[in-house]
């Protein structure tokens, strides 16, 4: 994870819903999709449009015959040097004969920066 300093670009905290580490400048947790800040009266609120440079959807079935499978998820990010910079298990699983599982990865971009906290 990139590190910076309080208010910088790339700055995170702890999302208080889910505590997963997310954007300090997020509005909107992107893990458990719960509002973090305050907007303004109600109905006033909308979050800014992200820019999604990727995204991909796949799915997969295990065929009847083949018996139970197992599968793990696991999400890596790396530099434009190759280096990584983050890895995760997102998840695991088994999937029984006939099981399918669809998958979807997106990256959302938003301008980053120091934000004003009223």
């Amino acid at each position: 994870m990139t590190t910076t300093g309080a208010g910088g670009a790339g700055a995170t905290r702890a999302c208080p819903h889910c505590r997963e580490t997310i954007l300090e400048s997020a509005d909107i947790c992107p893990a458990c999709n719960h509002k973090l800040r305050y907007a303004g009266p109600a109905g006033d609120f909308a979050p800014p449009a992200a820019l999604t440079p990727l995204r991909v959807e796949g799915s997969f079935r295990n065929p009847a015959e083949n018996g139970a499978w197992e599968y793990s998820m696991v999400l890596t990010i790396r530099n434009e040097r190759g280096e990584e910079i983050a890895r995760r298990l997102v998840g695991v699983g088994a999937m029984h004969p006939g099981e399918q599982r669809s998958f979807t990865l997106s990256v959302e971009m938003n301008p980053g920066g120091k934000r004003t906290r009223h």
